[in-house]
């Protein structure tokens, strides 16, 4: 068979790929390695030579586009700025050389980067990386008249767009790889925080390092614990950071294991915040800690959320999320002495220095089975008197003795503090 005009006229064309049918998507999915691109038709000699002699040119040119087009780039440091005119100056060299040997895989972000220092990544976004490519790419299109010999103007201008689409592609991947190693340490440095809050250690190395974490430290911080069903994967654990940031202003985020620590922070709603995030944990009690004024204080709120977790299930029917303040007895009951100490001191010893038979009220009624009658008959008083005590009760210590498991909580502290009144009889009321 002879071949067709076409292919006479012009051997050297590289024949067309076949296009992929749709059952062949999933094949396309990963991106291959940079490869040779080939070009419809090889630049001449001449060409070549001219664009080799303009690198000093466009790279010039590039730099004045640069500092007019960009505000971003104005706005560097000195040594940033002449960093990023080193790695505009390596794009440039680098297409060249790629350009006189098309068949030669195209050097990627990572080698034109390289002179430069690794914290560069920082200071220059992907964006920035892009609109940088764009510049370089305007600038040889808007020189390509003056560089390539005559006839070869569509050449150069289709080698320069292919090329930067490898360098478009070639950058995202750096900037994913950076995005995912900074991930991974900010990950281990929240772990390592969380642990130290928890602990108690806010000294000011620990505060530098929760201000590296996007911490601002504005209004109050609560503390949210829980489980999951099972344990976080990366992708799981990378959703949940970014619903509870999305819930407060400051939110750190503690896996371990099958539990979770989650510090929320600023000057909303935290405990709407908290109610939020229920979702995010798996079954089981989740408590919230105390709301404390600063993050200094957030060990006591973590501490009493913690002791919260091992102790709620004593009580069945505990709302969810509850409240650590709502489950005093239960952390008691765990060996929690700061549930101990607030059951004293916020019921018992109120009751104990106050007039009017309180104390003994609460006792007759709780020691009757709850009867008002029955106390009443103890206390040789009238039950609208006995009401009228209890009444005053609830006043003065917050828990109500006629709701069944407020009196529970103040049945415990009546046992606490006579337990404390026989170790220290003169300090029971003070404590």
């Amino acid at each position: 068979m002879s071949s067709s005009p076409r292919s006479a006229a012009n051997p050297a064309r590289p024949t067309p790929e076949p296009t992929p049918d749709a059952g062949s998507t999933p094949a396309r999915r990963r991106r291959p390695e940079p490869r040779a691109l080939a070009l419809d038709g090889h630049a001449t000699p001449e060409t070549q030579r001219r664009v080799r002699d303009g690198a000093g040119l466009l790279a010039a040119a590039a730099m004045r586009r640069l500092d007019e087009d960009l505000d971003w780039y104005r706005a560097l440091p000195a040594e940033d700025r002449s960093w990023v005119g080193l790695v505009a100056q390596a794009g440039i060299t680098a297409f060249v050389t790629w350009f006189a040997d098309p068949s030669r895989p195209p050097h990627g972000v990572g080698e034109i980067f390289a002179g430069a220092p690794p914290e560069l990544t920082r200071s220059i976004s992907l964006q920035h990386t892009l609109q940088l490519v764009r510049i370089v790419v305007d600038v040889v299109e808007t020189h390509s008249d003056r560089l390539a010999a005559p006839g070869d103007e569509r050449e150069l201008r289709e080698a320069v767009l292919r090329y930067s689409r490898e360098v478009a592609f070639s950058a995202a991947e750096v900037y994913a790889r950076a995005a995912e190693v900074r991930g991974a340490w900010d990950a281990r440095l929240e772990a390592l925080v969380v642990d130290a809050l928890v602990r108690g250690d806010a000294d000011d190395s620990m505060r530098s390092r929760i201000a590296a974490l996007g911490w601002s430290g504005r209004g109050s911080t609560l503390v949210m614990v829980g489980t999951t069903a099972s344990p976080l994967d990366e992708v799981r654990a990378a959703d949940l950071r970014r619903a509870t940031r999305r819930a407060a202003d400051d939110a750190l985020v503690g896996i371990q294991g099958e539990r979770l620590v989650l510090f929320l922070g600023g000057e909303g709603d935290l405990r709407a915040a908290a109610a939020s995030l229920l979702p995010r944990f798996g079954p089981g009690p989740v408590v919230l800690g105390p709301v404390v004024t600063d993050l200094a204080d957030a060990a006591r709120s973590a501490r009493a959320a913690l002791a919260g977790l091992q102790a709620a299930p004593a009580w069945e029917h505990a709302p969810r999320p509850v409240q650590a303040d709502e489950l005093l007895p239960e952390r008691v009951l765990v060996g929690d002495q700061t549930a101990r100490r607030a059951l004293i001191a916020q019921a018992y010893a109120p009751l104990a220095a106050s007039q009017g038979s309180l104390l003994e009220t609460l006792s007759a009624y709780l020691g009757t089975g709850r009867s008002l009658e029955a106390a009443a008959r103890s206390l040789y008083v009238h039950p609208n008197t006995v009401r009228y005590r209890l009444r005053r009760v609830s006043d003065v210590t917050g828990w109500d003795p006629l709701d069944a498991r407020e009196s529970y909580v103040l049945q415990t502290a009546l046992a606490l503090g006579r337990l404390e009144a026989v170790r220290h009889p003169d300090d029971a009321a003070h404590a």
